[in-house]
């Protein structure tokens, strides 16, 4: 997949990729305007969204309902390493939700593909390329 990321404005960064765009800003601490959401909150999301698009597809695929269920993602930060050390996830489910099912809502969760990004990171290449006058 390639995205092209581009500077509309202040310091808002955009991502562009098939059909999307994914609009970030800075805070106003961050020189920005808040007007759109930090890149690295945006990255958090992801995680989040990810284990519940796991969490969905299961209860789908059983018929479980899940209008009072939800995933709440808590980011410690570590003070020693200066960033966030530690991401808890935690499926609510309302109290007649079938408890049979709570570890296999977690191993769910536990399958989402950012996750395990995370945890086997790619190798990551940064360069500069001239772009052509054409």
């Amino acid at each position: 997949m390639e995205m092209i990321v581009d500077f509309p404005g202040g310091a808002r960064v955009d991502a562009h990729f098939g059909d999307f765009t994914v609009k970030t800003d800075q805070s106003p601490r961050g020189g920005g305007e808040g007007a759109e959401p930090e890149p690295f909150a945006l990255f958090l999301s992801s995680l989040a969204t990810c284990a519940g698009i796991y969490v969905l597809n299961f209860c789908k695929h059983r018929g479980l309902p899940t209008e009072d269920l939800r995933v709440v993602q808590r980011s410690i930060y570590d003070h020693q390493k200066r960033m966030v050390g530690k991401i808890e996830l935690e499926i609510q489910v309302p109290p007649e939700f079938p408890q049979k099912y709570y570890s296999a809502l977690v191993r769910s969760a536990e399958q989402c593909a950012v996750k395990k990004h995370i945890e086997n990171p790619p190798a990551f290449e940064i360069m500069t390329e001239v772009m052509s006058d054409e």
